[in-house]
């Protein structure tokens, strides 16, 4: 598949996990580049994918969307941590190659941004100036807890924490606390009455295309101001 102003490459990740695809979308007015994953269900070409990318491209932030091995396989089980945490070292180092010398920040999708934190909290990952989630899924449908957000506090650098308040995989009483003990490194977003993906309720002001103009504009801001 291929778009205009998108142009479409493989990156190689390790000889077990082989190739997979990448998109890179990088206006000539970008002043930063996001490395951005995909989330468990759907790959880098969702439409939550597609209208960030091209709403990050208006306000100056270039994009290179990936797919984890899986999702390049057409398979629906996810790859394993490890081979999901290799993918995104892969895909910032290639990333890095392309940018031109553009500030470099990374993050992602609900999982995709989720294994980008561990990734980073295991390892820094170079030249990567901070990471940004988009739905941080901190704990299970109708589970919460914060135990899958404990590695976040090994990060040392800024976070972006972009989610709506009736994320089902994020209860605000377990986030905001988390995001208050991280201090100054961690920012929190809430979108109310918006859920997971930021779709809102029909009796809500504001639409879902306004909704992640929203969120896309808070990205973007919060890029260029940490670049």
């Amino acid at each position: 598949m291929s778009h205009p102003g998108i142009k479409e490459l493989q990156f190689i990740i390790n000889a077990k996990a082989g190739v997979v695809t990448g998109l890179l979308q990088k206006p000539e007015n970008s002043k930063a580049l996001l490395v951005l994953a995909h989330g468990a269900g759907a790959g880098m070409w969702h439409k939550f994918m597609n209208d960030s990318a091209a709403g990050l491209a208006v306000l100056g932030v270039a994009t290179f969307r990936y797919n984890f091995p899986y999702m390049e396989k057409r398979i629906k089980r996810p790859d394993s941590e490890a081979a999901l945490l290799e993918t995104v070292r892969a895909a910032v180092a290639t990333a890095q190659k392309l940018s031109d010398g553009l500030p470099l920040f990374a993050g992602g999708k609900s999982m995709g941004g989720r294994m980008t934190s561990l990734a980073a909290a295991h390892e820094p990952l170079a030249a990567v100036c901070g990471l940004v989630y988009f739905g941080f899924p901190l704990h299970a449908i109708g589970k919460p807890g914060a135990e899958r957000g404990a590695h976040l506090a090994n990060i040392d650098i800024p976070m972006l924490f972009l989610q709506g308040s009736r994320d089902g995989l994020a209860d605000l009483k377990m986030l905001k606390p988390l995001c208050k003990q991280l201090g100054k490194q961690a920012e929190l977003h809430v979108v109310q009455g918006g859920d997971h993906s930021f779709h809102m309720l029909k009796s809500a002001r504001k639409t879902d295309e306004q909704a992640l103009r929203d969120v896309v504009e808070k990205a973007a801001k919060w890029i260029l101001r940490n670049a």
